[in-house]
């Protein structure tokens, strides 16, 4: 059985197979197992009778199980399994067809429209490449083309909605991603072989309207999940966020309390509509899985919702491939994950509040911010009441109103620079984001600098190659200066981002305790002023 790389590019069957045998969740999302006997394609996790293993052949990506004409697995549920998060630094043609799925990949990004190719030709058109390019590098990386791989992505959001929200199909055709219900209809009749309505039937009732929709989400371990939440624990804003613990107390200053829990209020945007809600996330670790719990209110857009929280915890990284590069240097970090957000916006505005100040002091500042301009929410969870400010109400807020909660005038600036780019449309902070021309917008703004840009890449935009080589607890975990630690980094590419995490939270000596706790908001100099 493997037991440090995943299976090469060209997939060694019998390493799959032996992954397969052992349901082993360091591989799941990195392959897809499709068995000629029965024309199902599953997981390397699903738990069914072990096939015969000349019945088996082994695809990279669902989509290329489905071109060759397999059908999912309705156990397993191959729409839960972590995306293949692969990345490269090198091979230009490659980068490009990563660029393009992970475009695809991601909802927020979707375009709606002819399902016959206008979907692949504008993720062409973002990336600034003809339709015919695209196409050519993307069969060569994937095996299929971006259209297939598109629709296949459609294909299995629509089999999640359909299996957890009563929502009606057309309802279920749109949030998925097609243009009409027949082409939903047509499409899923010519790759599953039933119709929606009999899937729908075949997977039984949930609960009815008002209840929370419940799903599960694999994820590869090792997973830190205590980390991860007490990261978040320490930057929760009052009304929005509420992590709990597992004695359900607050945490003592200075104690290590286990965390089990993490509710927040989100607002979605999509095709002119709000929708507003709550989501809750809790983890089955011996399953390698997170179960969400999201409020009916955002059933029609469960895809974006599940995509953010994928982002917010980092579900999707493979720590097989980055632990290869960083476990050396940091041996003490193989399960730390890099956290995100539900929301690019929330998070720069953060990002601004932090800069040249503590954790508390930002979550102060966070806090009165989500209680002069947000909005109230009704929710059943204790601690939650308010949505987070729009664009367009920080854009409209005057610096008096601002100057009233501690927020001076630089940050003002800075705050309403990004409140009014995201407003316009001009600056997209989501995963599906071009990075670098993203990271030149922003230090394009007044009172943005590189780490302020680099830390928005990082959690945001989902870079994993991010690197805000001025940040103070960085530095000071390195026992380097800026430039030396720019240099040091090289070694870590594309995985820069995970060894800022392990740098932060490395065993530190007493005199550097203290700085390495707090990193994300001891900036320098190198923020703009």
């Amino acid at each position: 059985m493997p037991t440090t790389h995943a299976p090469s590019e060209a997939l060694e069957s019998d390493a799959c197979y032996l992954a397969m045998k052992t349901h082993d969740a360091r591989f799941d999302g990195s392959f897809f197992t499709a068995v000629t006997s029965t024309g199902i394609y599953c997981r390397p996790v699903c738990r069914v009778k072990l096939p015969r293993r000349e019945n088996c052949r082994f695809f990279r990506h669902a989509a290329q199980a489905e071109a060759e004409g397999f059908r999912p697995c309705l156990r397993c549920r191959p729409e839960l399994a972590p995306r293949a998060a692969s990345w490269s630094t090198e091979d230009a043609s490659r980068i490009l067809a990563l660029q393009a799925a992970r475009l695809i990949d991601e909802p927020d990004a979707w375009v709606h429209g002819d399902d016959s190719g206008p979907g692949a030709a504008q993720v062409a058109a973002r990336l600034g490449v003809s339709d015919r390019h695209l196409r050519r590098i993307f069969e060569a990386q994937f095996g299929v083309s971006p259209l297939q791989y598109l629709q296949t992505r459609r294909l299995l959001a629509a089999k999640q909605l359909i299996a957890d929200t009563r929502l009606p199909m057309t309802q279920v055709a749109l949030a998925s991603g097609f243009a009409s219900v027949r082409r939903f209809n047509a499409a899923f009749v010519e790759h599953y072989g039933l119709n929606p309505s009999a899937l729908r039937r075949a997977g039984g009732t949930r609960d009815g309207e008002g209840k929370a929709i419940e799903v599960r989400l694999g994820f590869r371990p090792p997973y830190d999940v205590n980390a991860m939440l007490g990261f978040f624990a320490r930057r929760a804003l009052r009304g929005i966020e509420a992590v709990a613990t597992a004695d359900g107390k607050e945490p003592a200053k200075g104690s290590t309390p286990t965390f089990v829990r993490l509710a927040r209020t989100l607002r979605v945007q999509q095709g002119g509509q709000t929708h507003a809600g709550w989501l809750q996330l809790r983890f089955d670790i011996e399953r390698e899985q997170m179960l969400l719990s999201v409020s009916d209110s955002l059933a029609s857009v469960l895809p974006i919702v599940i995509s953010r929280a994928r982002a917010m915890l980092d579900l999707d990284a493979e720590p097989m491939a980055i632990n290869a590069a960083l476990h050396a240097a940091f041996p003490h970090g193989d399960g730390l994950r890099v956290p995100g957000t539900v929301d690019g916006f929330e998070l720069a505005v953060r990002a601004v509040l932090g800069q040249q100040i503590t954790v508390a002091a930002a979550r102060t500042l966070g806090s009165r911010l989500v209680e002069a301009f947000g909005e109230d929410i009704a929710t059943p969870i204790e601690g939650l009441g308010r949505l987070f400010p729009t664009p367009a109400a920080i854009a409209a807020a005057s610096g008096d109103a601002l100057g009233q909660l501690g927020i001076v005038r630089q940050r003002q600036a800075a705050l309403q620079a990004i409140a009014n780019e995201v407003a316009s449309g001009k600056l997209a902070l989501h995963a599906g984001a071009d990075v670098p021309s993203t990271i030149a917008a922003l230090q394009a703004l007044p009172g943005i600098g590189a780490w302020t840009a680099q830390y928005i890449a990082m959690r945001a935009l989902r870079w994993p190659d991010a690197f805000p080589a001025g940040d103070v607890a960085l530095q000071k975990a390195l026992g380097v200066t800026t430039r030396a630690a720019s240099e040091a980094s090289q070694a870590w590419r594309p995985w820069r981002s995970y060894a800022v995490l392990r740098a932060w939270h490395a065993p530190s000596p007493p005199a550097a305790a203290e700085a390495a706790a707090e990193p994300s908001t001891l900036t320098t100099a190198g923020t703009a002023a």
